[in-house]
């Protein structure tokens, strides 16, 4: 996969892409044109022209990754490793008795309670995801459940509740069909 295929946006792309440009810096110091440079790396020529200027004002450090686009993350890994011992504790011992399950808002107070800053749902959804956390939807019955009559319902009176598909008419609800006149 050539830079202008994408690569992906982690750190190992990001580092491919770095290694494309020291190439590029590499051609440029051989005196190749951008063109040139373009047509044996397979990306553009603006790119390379681009990544000519760059290279001819800051040498190759100026090539160089700049890290992940976007903002730095609201929570260091450090403070992520602690955020997940305190939601491995549970609920209980955070102070919420009602029930045992961590809901966004509650991980959201958790954290401004532990390491006094405010932070949006989505921010801790997209934490909590990075950590390895998935949301799940809890399963709630009822109390009153009686698996073995469910069981006996779903093999005695379902079959005979269930109609037989082979019994349906077939053909065409169209008002243009033949057959609907």
């Amino acid at each position: 996969m050539r830079y202008g295929d994408g690569g992906g946006v982690g750190p190992d792309g990001r580092a491919r892409r770095e290694q494309i440009r020291r190439q590029a810096a590499g051609m440029f110091s051989d005196g190749m044109s951008g063109v040139q440079v373009a047509a044996a790396l397979e990306i553009s020529t603006k790119s390379a022209y681009a990544w000519r200027r760059a290279w001819t004002a800051g040498g190759d450090q100026a090539l160089t990754s700049k890290g992940a686009p976007g903002p730095d993350p609201v929570l260091s890994d450090r403070l992520v490793q602690k955020l997940i011992a305190a939601l491995g504790e549970g609920p209980a011992a955070a102070g919420w008795d009602e029930d045992q399950r961590w809901t966004l808002a509650r991980v959201r107070t958790l954290i401004g309670r532990m390491f006094h800053i405010t932070v949006s749902i989505a921010t801790v959804s997209q934490i909590l995801h990075r950590a390895g956390f998935s949301p799940q939807q809890p399963i709630q019955r009822a109390a009153e459940r009686d698996e073995t009559a469910i069981e006996h319902w779903r093999r005695h009176q379902w079959p005979a509740v269930k109609e037989s598909r082979a019994d349906w008419a077939r053909g065409s609800a169209s008002s243009t069909s033949p057959d609907f006149r």
